[in-house]
């Protein structure tokens, strides 16, 4: 069952989520709707200065979810009214998104592709609410948005460096819902980036049923390297960690999605790609109070304005781990260079991103 907070009423807010989940169980219209009335907050704003968000796993995951909660935070020092759902599952995506709408939230935003579907469904129920869906893959409406940080581009980059780094010849990858766009797009374009410089290559993926399984990662890890990998990938939420640690144990290089993964690992990991959801989010908040986001599709990348959507971050002060030899950060350079300029571009297929070899 999700769990929800607002930042300075936590006491509050999570002594009403009890109520709001049992009224989505099945009690009387009249007791759900007290249930509403009571986890009003005192003060409550304009619907227009009310935000959620609602995320599939766990804050603490040092992944995907705390990079979404980010996003809770930099809304809240904007002067938004900030609430957040955690750990919510895709059997309860459309009644959460509905529940906040109800509530009067303008803004409500699920962080993760698997939202799209139930945005687009009770997006018409609520045409003053903006839905917007964090790596979504299209707009829908007049009110249902997605964004995206260009993982093609980022994808490419990790390609590369594994490649680089490689003394076996041989890389992997390991990752979670096939077939998802943007799953998709950073999984081929890793295959193509460390093929351009190395066609012969060996890039073996992996997919493993859940983005939070750490330890079904870990195993999917050590079979990569036991087939030769000495470079692993992965695009995972809590389960990078998985990667990470099969990595510090067999010797390896990988890439995480965060700061903490270089703690865990810092001999390891050779760089995070860092989502910058935080300032996706706020530019998304800022064009909904402006002109309104709803049907579009924004895709933040190295060649857009206002946020890169991500970067390469090692440490707070480092890109890369300073194992890398100098020839490949400039290299990695120039392709960024050529990312922003616009004169890379990179179409990535659903084959491309394929399980195997």
């Amino acid at each position: 069952m999700p769990t929800t907070t607002a930042a300075g009423t936590v006491t509050h807010l999570v002594t009403c989520v009890t109520r709001r989940f049992i009224a989505w169980r099945g009690l009387t219209a009249a007791t759900a709707a007290l249930a509403v009335v009571l986890c009003a907050l005192p003060g409550s704003g304009h619907a227009q200065s009310k935000a959620a968000v609602l995320l599939p796993g766990s804050i603490n995951d040092q992944s995907w979810n705390a990079q979404g909660y980010a996003g809770v935070e930099k809304l809240k020092a904007m002067g938004w009214e900030v609430a957040y759902s955690e750990n919510v599952q895709p059997a309860d995506m459309v009644e959460a998104l509905r529940d906040y709408a109800r509530r009067g939230y303008g803004l409500v935003i699920g962080h993760t592709g698997r939202f799209l579907s139930a945005a687009q469904r009770v997006g018409p129920e609520f045409p003053t609410t903006t839905f917007i869906v964090g790596s979504g893959s299209a707009g829908a409406g007049k009110n249902v948005a997605s964004i995206d940080f260009d993982n093609t581009q980022f994808g490419y980059l990790m390609g590369v460096l594994a490649a680089r780094m490689s003394k076996t010849g041989k890389i992997g990858s390991v990752n979670s819902l096939e077939g998802l766009p943007n799953v998709v797009a950073q999984v081929g374009a890793y295959r193509k980036g460390a093929k351009s410089v190395r066609p012969d290559i060996e890039v073996k993926v992996i997919y493993i049923q859940s983005m939070e399984d750490a330890a079904a990662a870990k195993e999917a890890a050590l079979s990569l390297i036991a087939g030769g990998a000495d470079f692993i990938s992965g695009k995972l939420n809590a389960a990078q960690v998985g990667i990470i640690q099969a990595a510090k144990e067999k010797g390896v290089y990988a890439n995480g999605r965060s700061l903490g993964h270089t703690t865990i690992a810092p001999e390891n990991v050779l760089t995070n790609i860092v989502e910058k959801w935080a300032d996706m989010y706020a530019a998304a908040a800022v064009e909904t109070k402006a002109s309104g986001l709803g049907g579009k599709y924004e895709l933040y990348g190295l060649n857009s304005k206002g946020s890169t959507g991500a970067e390469l971050r090692y440490s707070g002060s480092q890109e890369l781990n300073p194992v890398v030899p100098a020839p490949v950060v400039a290299e990695l350079e120039a392709l960024k260079k050529k990312f922003a300029s616009g004169d890379l571009k990179i179409a990535v297929t659903r084959e491309d991103a394929h399980g195997g070899i």
